[in-house]
């Protein structure tokens, strides 16, 4: 019994570890998208668009990552090796979403972010990292 406790505790703690990596490597791809710096977005402006669009950013990697630990049925080694590629697969996606959404609508998509007044096309390209998320997600299971 202590010796599961330990492995499924040193599991938990890699795939934290490589959950809170993607996050980060997801927030820099945020971060190149849009104009000016996010984090002074988020924390100095307290810009609810930004906000908006990180969150999402944010759950969209943590599905990835639940599926892939899903998907490894126990297997330390390929479960991490799926949360890297799928995630890595997912995080490109999610910033050619936003290349196209920006290329389809008027005005331009990283501008809304940092605009001070919400906008709803955020929360549309937040939906739209969630349901590509949705689907790696499916490919993975």
């Amino acid at each position: 019994m202590l010796a599961d406790i330990a492995e499924n505790a040193y599991a938990a703690g890699a795939y934290a570890g490589v959950g809170v990596i993607l996050m980060i490597v997801s927030f820099a791809v945020l971060d190149l998208l849009t104009p000016g710096k996010l984090r002074s977005q988020l924390w100095t402006d307290r810009n609810r668009n930004a906000g908006i669009l990180v969150g999402s950013n944010m759950l969209a990697v943590a599905v990835i990552v639940t599926a892939a630990i899903v998907a490894s049925e126990g297997r330390l080694l390929e479960g991490l090796a799926y949360t890297a590629v799928y995630s890595a697969i997912g995080l490109v996606v999610m910033a050619v979403t936003f290349l196209v959404i920006d290329l389809l609508t008027p005005g331009n998509l990283g501008e809304l972010l940092v605009h001070p007044e919400s906008h709803p096309a955020v929360w549309v390209q937040g939906i739209a990292h969630i349901g590509v998320s949705i689907i790696v997600a499916a490919s993975i299971l």
